[in-house]
């Protein structure tokens, strides 16, 4: 008797576990269009490999060097390489993931510089981007974590890194404006004023570059979202203030798919938006929660060139990974 309600209470625990790893949405009978891959709470989650000397120390200490766990992730990006760079502001840390190499770098100072609040990344080949809304600049750095150089002036509160092409796009939250350098620092130009009109910004937080190097911006207080084309001219808003399907209550991280869809993070309900080209709304997925496919003041989003969606689930202590598998 005990051996089989032992076996049955073990059927139940893997009926339950398969059931929460073959998450789709939207569920059957609908055809799926996103999927549930895996969550992400360490390097060791993603594969990577530390040293025997790595393993044998942190066995003797009790450490975890190496495959720290993630504290509060908030911004994400993915290089060219579909390798994962992720912001930890719980930390004051920033990671990164060669997927290739197996290999995840980690970083809390840069030279002399020690990180305050990082909040966005990006990467440009060997070069990694930094946005520290506390140190009220933009770090740039490479894989060996030399400082290359900073970008100050002209910023009060970065709270958004994009790169389109040969450009640095920095979202400031503080001027409610959108200021655009060369991959070197230098400054360009800017768009964007304080208001709630078309091309206007009431603290801008995310930013996203997708097909023709349009621009996406997370206009958090506005509850929306702004398209400009290349040059900053607006094109359309997404959403609106509103509790319902297609409105938003405190939008996120927003990114591209190869495709052109929209997606945009609301940490307020606990889920993300999938929107057309032209600002539809297609559907939604995720919730409030801790299990997998659930979420807990979510925050930043990046999209790789498969269409595999990464969300950081900052207050779940870890980045959840999707499938857009649905019709292209």
């Amino acid at each position: 008797m005990r051996t089989r309600l032992g076996f049955l209470l073990a059927l139940t625990i893997v009926s339950r576990a398969a059931a929460q790893t073959n998450l789709v949405w939207p569920p059957p009978p609908d055809e799926p269009r996103v999927r549930y891959v895996q969550s992400i709470s360490q390097p060791a989650d993603l594969g990577s490999k530390r040293s025997g000397f790595r393993r044998f120390s942190n066995w003797l200490t009790g450490a975890r060097q190496g495959n720290e766990t993630l504290n509060r992730p908030f911004g994400l990006a993915l290089d060219d390489s579909d390798d994962l760079c992720v912001t930890d502001t719980g930390a004051n840390a920033v990671s990164y993931f060669d997927h290739k190499a197996r290999r995840w770098y980690r970083w809390e100072q840069i030279g002399q510089i020690r990180f305050v609040s990082p909040v966005a990344i990006a990467k440009k080949g060997k070069t990694i981007f930094v946005a520290d809304s506390g140190l009220a600049a933009v770090i740039a750095f490479n894989l060996e974590g030399k400082l290359l150089f900073q970008i100050k002036e002209g910023i009060e509160r970065p709270s958004g890194l994009a790169i389109a092409g040969d450009r640095l796009l920095v979202a400031d939250s503080q001027q409610h404006c959108i200021t655009i350098f060369d991959l070197h620092g230098k400054r360009l130009t800017k768009f964007g004023k304080r208001g709630g009109g078309p091309g206007e910004f009431n603290y801008p937080t995310h930013i996203a570059s997708g097909p023709n190097n349009r621009v996406l911006v997370t206009d958090s207080m506005n509850s929306r979202v702004q398209v400009f084309d290349a040059n900053g001219n607006f094109q359309r808003q997404i959403g609106g203030v509103g509790d319902g399907p297609g409105h938003f209550s405190r939008p996120k991280g927003v990114a591209v798919d190869r495709s052109g869809r929209i997606y945009v993070v609301d940490a307020l309900f606990d889920n993300v938006q999938v929107f057309d080209a032209d600002g539809r709304l297609l559907m939604d997925f995720g919730h409030g929660g801790s299990q997998p496919g659930e979420f807990w003041l979510p925050n930043g989003i990046a999209i790789g060139s498969s269409n595999r969606i990464y969300v950081a689930d900052s207050y779940n202590h870890r980045v959840q990974v999707f499938n857009y598998v649905g019709p292209q």
